[in-house]
């Protein structure tokens, strides 16, 4: 069952992101930077694609929030990630990680440390098997992909938020969000957000608008996966095939509002 005051609280940030219009620096991966860019103006924030080592850490200062996405990951956003966050934790700007493949390529896991390091993360949000990966614990990986299921999913994120101090996400057919007190189950989606390029991106982008502008990261994070769900329900509704359904997602992130995610969202509190 859900708690009422907590899902107004996730439904009110909603409107609270369109008022704010959140600037969010995104270092994302070069296959999905125009989705990210393009969600985040659907969804009320503004996106600012700076990634340039000689700007980054003054861009940092000027923004809400800063989404790094280490999916393609070239030596100059290495460098320029690490720099950000470091900029982001001086600044007090909150950081969202996007450990892409991170159990696949063992070089992510050097740069996610020295972000960790030497910055701050304030949302980690990975699909399962990256997040058990973090955690610390085997997990089945194929690329970018997880091939991991539910089971003992939310006690990975538990963990992992306790051991770094942040909120984490784990996406897959149900999606789980801690900060290792407070926990949530999300129940909306469809496996069509699975047959579009960059569905895992742009969740990352929107969690960025939502840390620009929410100051609870849980409540924060828990918003910016049930929009994503919701919408993209909404967007199979309408369309069933992949190319349509992503215009589609885009749409109905535009159109979300409170009422929406009120009377839609099947969040389980735990």
């Amino acid at each position: 069952m859900n708690n009422l005051n907590d899902l107004d609280r996730v439904a009110k940030s909603i409107t609270e992101l369109k008022e704010k219009v959140p600037l969010v620096q995104c270092i994302t991966n070069y296959v999905t930077i125009n989705d990210c860019a393009n969600i985040l103006l659907a969804f009320g924030a503004s996106p600012a694609m700076c990634e340039a080592y000689d700007e980054v850490f003054n861009f940092v200062k000027l923004s809400s929030a800063l989404y790094i996405n280490v999916g393609t990951l070239t030596k100059e956003q290495e460098e320029a990630a690490v720099l950000a966050s470091i900029s982001a934790k001086m600044n007090n700007i909150p950081v969202v990680l996007d450990p892409v493949a991170c159990g696949a390529i063992p070089r992510k896991l050097s740069v996610i440390n020295r972000i960790f390091e030497l910055g701050r993360v304030d949302i980690i949000k990975g699909n399962i098997g990256e997040i058990k990966f973090l955690a610390g614990e085997a997990s089945k990986v194929r690329g970018v992909d997880s091939l991991e299921n539910s089971e003992g999913a939310l006690e990975s994120c538990i963990r992992l938020a306790n051991k770094l101090n942040c909120v984490v996400v784990a996406t897959g057919k149900e999606d789980f969000i801690t900060d290792g007190k407070r926990s949530a189950a999300i129940q909306n989606g469809t496996e069509m957000l699975t047959k579009v390029t960059g569905s895992g991106c742009m969740l990352g982008a929107l969690c960025g608008g939502m840390a620009g502008s929410c100051e609870d990261k849980f409540i924060a994070a828990v918003a910016a996966v049930l929009s994503m769900n919701i919408a993209g329900e909404g967007a199979y509704e309408e369309a069933k095939v992949p190319g349509t359904f992503k215009v589609k997602l885009m749409d109905h992130i535009y159109c979300l509002s409170e009422e929406k995610l009120k009377e839609e969202g099947k969040v389980i509190w735990k």
